[in-house]
């Protein structure tokens, strides 16, 4: 399997390691590929590759968490400049990383590899009778999801954006962006056609996928493969980025209905924050996750949010590249008994399973963990944890979001709570102690009801990639006159990279960047 892996991202690195001037992708063919799409390995190597290209242009620079956490957010950075940067909203600033979270040639090798695989897995299916038809449409169920799922993620960074859905598009060097709306739709479209053919899970006598998919069993493939789930979940964050709120009741609730099927499930605080919980390796609970899976030898030193948040004392680092402010923390958990942290009026934590260190200089932000092997000495600086999209949990909070600004209160408050009663309880089973019972939501105690939610969503997601988008959302939710001007004038997306403006004269900078 490594070896298929590694052929995998060696091939579509060769594709989409040379670029034209409009995209930044080779669209030539290069020698290895003539022999390349006849068998049934071919086939799994190249969808594996395209996977792995997806994980690697959201783990590249730490991007999943600067471009979702750090910009505008609840972190801060001790020392580093570049980081402060990207806090501040200041990204014309010019440092290396700031360059390159602006350039978005990593999410075309995504598009174009999956193009690719798409106009040529059909002659694998000719060419090795092993490869039936119903692995087929599996398989390309899969890729036009992670071809839509590139676009989404790179229309909420940058807005307008080239649109290709063709690797044969050469006729023309460059390319102007494609209004992101427009691709929005498309997203919504590729999503919900992809979700037919998609199971629920794989090797498990689903109807859309009967049999051993690739020949392994279904613990190779929980947690790793987009499936039915995974789609609606995505769909419902794509609508909620247009402010589609009834389509996003609509894919919650199918979600929530059907988790029995997908054998999905909430999870403890304790397994949210243990170094050998949710964030290790690959699990079924995981909706949409990237795993750095440790015995595959997929743990590194950079590329994991381990790598900007860990510091002393659980590994031998002196700061930490970002944390977050204790006045922060104590604005954000300030309700008696939230087993994720909490303190008392005296100064004493009653739990620290989101920050260590606390009464220290810089708290360590350690709701994420894992090092290698699951180890505890603080010289292990090499991290596996999965680059996770959505969970159940963020489902459940953004289907509460939704309903609320439908005006269904009584069904947003059912799913704001079933967050909150799994988070203020100090046991390992979700049940109320004596000292720290369930706190439900009131208004007299938390405020507005759409303020609460986009509170919980903050704690609940705190570190996962979701607070820019989050308050991009709420803010347009709120009318609030700052963000709307931020909206309005261009300024929530990125600047698109100087190299990337160079080779195309047909691009030009989003506006408020100019």
């Amino acid at each position: 399997m490594k070896k298929i892996v590694l052929m995998s991202l060696i091939f579509f690195s060769l594709l989409a390691g040379s670029c034209n001037k409009a995209l930044e992708i080779n669209s030539t063919r290069v020698v290895s590929e003539e022999n390349f799409w006849n068998t049934l390995e071919d086939s799994r190597a190249a969808l594996v590759g395209v996977y792995g290209l997806t994980r690697s242009a959201m783990a590249d620079n730490n991007g999943h968490w600067l471009y979702g956490d750090v910009r505008m957010g609840t972190f801060d950075s001790p020392i580093r400049q570049d980081l402060k940067a990207i806090i501040n909203n200041d990204l014309n600033a010019q440092y290396p990383v700031v360059e390159s979270l602006s350039n978005w040639r990593k999410f075309y090798a995504i598009i174009n590899a999956a193009n690719i695989f798409l106009e040529r897995i059909g002659e694998v299916k000719a060419n090795d009778k092993r490869y039936t038809e119903s692995n087929m449409v599996v398989d390309v169920a899969q890729i036009r999801f992670l071809r839509a799922f590139a676009y989404f993620y790179m229309v909420r960074i940058w807005g307008d954006v080239p649109f290709v859905t063709s690797s044969r598009d050469g006729s023309f060097e460059n390319k102007p962006k494609t209004n992101g709306k427009a691709i929005l739709e498309f997203v919504q479209q590729e999503m919900e056609t992809a979700i037919q053919d998609l199971p629920y899970l794989y090797s498990a006598n689903d109807i859309q996928q009967p049999g051993l998919y690739y020949n392994e069993s279904r613990s190779r493939w929980d947690g790793t493969l987009v499936r039915k789930l995974s789609a609606y979940a995505v769909l419902a964050h794509v609508c909620a980025w247009q402010g589609k709120y009834g389509d996003v009741s609509v894919y919650t609730k199918i979600v929530l209905d059907n988790i029995s099927r997908g054998s999905i499930n909430y999870i403890t605080t304790d397994f949210l924050t243990s170094r050998n919980g949710f964030f290790f390796d690959k699990r079924n609970e995981h909706l949409l996750a990237f795993a750095f899976v440790f015995g595959h030898q997929d743990a590194t030193f950079v590329g994991n949010l381990e790598s900007l948040t860990l510091a002393q004392p659980i590994v031998n680092k002196s700061l930490p590249d970002i944390f977050v402010p204790k006045d922060s923390i104590l604005s954000i958990f300030k309700e008696v008994g939230d087993a994720r942290f909490n303190i008392d009026t005296v100064g004493v934590t009653h739990s620290e399973r989101y920050f260590t260190n606390f009464q220290g200089k810089y708290p360590i932000f350690s709701k994420v963990k894992v090092m290698q092997g699951g180890s505890s000495d603080p010289t292990f600086r090499i991290y596996s944890s999965a680059v996770v999209f959505t969970r159940l949990e963020d489902i459940t909070l953004l289907r509460a979001e939704a309903l609320a600004v439908l005006g269904e209160r009584d069904g947003a408050i059912t799913a704001l709570n079933t967050v909150r009663q799994r988070r203020y309880n100090v046991d390992n089973v979700g049940q109320a102690t004596n000292n720290n019972a369930f706190v439900a939501y009131s208004e007299a105690k938390s405020g507005l009801l759409i303020d609460a939610i986009f509170r919980e969503r903050q704690k609940e997601l705190m570190g996962e990639g979701h607070r820019w988008y989050d308050q991009v959302r709420y803010h347009k939710i709120k009318g609030d006159a700052k963000w709307t001007a931020m909206i309005n004038s261009g300024e929530i997306y990125w600047p698109i990279s100087r190299e990337i403006l160079n080779q195309n004269s047909l691009l030009t900078q989003n506006s408020y960047w100019k």
